[in-house]
């Protein structure tokens, strides 16, 4: 949903509560998780945060609070979702004075004391169709706590489809400030 101006809570309540209900836009839900589907355009961006059970620890609440989102042109509405399968957030980003809202739903959860992440599929009214994990990695071999994000998406919009070059440009303008704030944590 394009917006000319940052939308009210009022207004992505009601935006997420007419989204809540719909089903994800693409068919290989949690394919995140295994192998990204043919037909979409994947991305993966890695990046080592530091080492041992504290670095894991602040990356693993960092993602808990959506600091991964707080890049200053993109956040996530509400602030507070738990990171739970089911759950529905709505994604702002600002770009050119304008805002678009994006709809997502949280397909799966991994946490098994040496990994953390989610991942959060597309719903109809989201400018792309697809899924995207993040996912902090704490590795028994080196000790080394890595930040991951893996993404397949296409376009779901027709304002997507017609200025895709820029939306690729997004996309990976998210991703390396999103591992640059997950980089800079304490």
């Amino acid at each position: 949903m394009f917006c000319l101006r940052k939308p009210s809570p009022e207004k992505l309540g009601a935006f997420l509560a007419s989204q809540s209900t719909l089903d994800l836009t693409y068919s290989s839900v949690g394919a995140t998780a295994t192998e990204p589907p043919a037909g979409y355009v994947v991305d993966r961006t890695r990046i080592r945060l530091g080492e041992g059970g504290g670095t894991f620890l602040s990356a693993k609440a960092a993602l808990e609070g959506w600091r991964h989102f707080q890049l200053g042109w993109v956040e996530t509405w509400p602030t507070a979702v738990p990171i739970k399968a089911g759950e529905v957030v709505a994604v702002m980003a600002r770009h050119f004075g304008f805002w678009w809202l994006n709809a997502c739903r949280i397909v799966y959860v991994v946490d098994d004391g040496r990994r953390f992440g989610f991942a959060y599929g597309t719903l109809p009214e989201h400018a792309e169709s697809g899924e995207e994990r993040f996912m902090v990695e704490w590795q028994r071999d080196d000790d080394a706590v890595w930040y991951d994000i893996l993404a397949f998406s296409r376009p779901n919009q027709v304002l997507t489809r017609l200025g895709y070059p820029l939306v690729r440009r997004i996309q990976k303008r998210f991703a390396k400030d999103s591992a640059a704030a997950m980089l800079g944590l304490p």
